[in-house]
């Protein structure tokens, strides 16, 4: 177990190991994702109270629209109240959750997050917690939408930053504030990702009831990697079961 508030380097060490071979003997990317969470989810405490300390976590990846599932399409049309969408047109999709309530158990019993239309940088700008993340990440909006191949490699190969709310409550980055962050205590918001060699973005993000300050989340970053590591084997293969 370790303690998300004191999460030291021994931590983080035995962490990085543990997340790294997830993808072994795995069907599917989201597989690897499910076994990711879960992890996340089981093994990071709040040492004050001894329970779990995350109410969520969740892990994305972009995918182009064209390349989705008709379930997934047809979500992502809705939010965008449209008929149709450019097969090229990124969205993020939610690939694994782990939670405090069953339901947040199945990516495909999330009400609002399946699938994530990005079709512009200006509709990013609306969505204050995705665009926060690309930011904090150190990317470029128009990287996720567009990858360039010619720079591409070398973002693939950099280290990220880390995405951090020190305090969500009435944080403008953490939205359904009274449905989700409130009710269920969330204090903190820690999220880590980067760039796959398919130019596709991929994110963990944890909704933590404990109080994560910022040295603490800078912990974070070298799990990126390792995440990174056991999803690696799937991004050009099979991304969802």
């Amino acid at each position: 177990m370790y303690d998300i508030s004191r999460f030291t380097l021994k931590d983080m060490t035995e962490c990085s190991s543990a997340l790294r071979s997830m993808g072994s003997e795995a069907g599917s990317m989201e597989v690897v994702g499910d076994r990711i969470v879960h992890y996340l989810y089981d093994h990071l405490v709040d040492q004050e109270t001894g329970d779990r300390a995350l109410a969520l976590v969740r892990l994305f990846r972009t995918h182009p629209y064209g390349e989705l599932g008709e379930d997934l399409r047809e979500f992502a049309r809705g939010m965008l109240d449209m008929s149709s969408a450019s097969p090229t047109m990124k969205c993020l999709v939610l690939l694994a959750t782990a939670g405090m309530k069953p339901e947040w158990h199945s990516r495909r019993q999330s009400t609002g997050h399946k699938a994530l239309p990005l079709p512009s940088e200006r509709f990013i700008e609306k969505v204050p917690m995705i665009r926060q993340l690309v930011q904090q990440l150190g990317l470029n909006v128009n990287t996720i939408l567009e990858p360039d191949p010619s720079v591409l490699m070398d973002l693939v190969q950099t280290t990220y930053g880390v995405f951090h709310v020190p305090e969500a409550v009435a944080s403008q980055h953490v939205p359904a504030q009274d449905e989700f962050v409130i009710p269920f205590g969330v204090r903190s918001v820690v999220g880590f990702g980067g760039l796959l060699p398919s130019g596709n973005l991929f994110a963990v993000i944890m909704f933590s009831r404990a109080s994560i300050p910022r040295q603490t989340a800078d912990m974070f970053r070298t799990l990126a990697l390792s995440v990174k590591i056991a999803v690696l084997p799937f991004d050009g293969g099979t991304i969802l079961s």
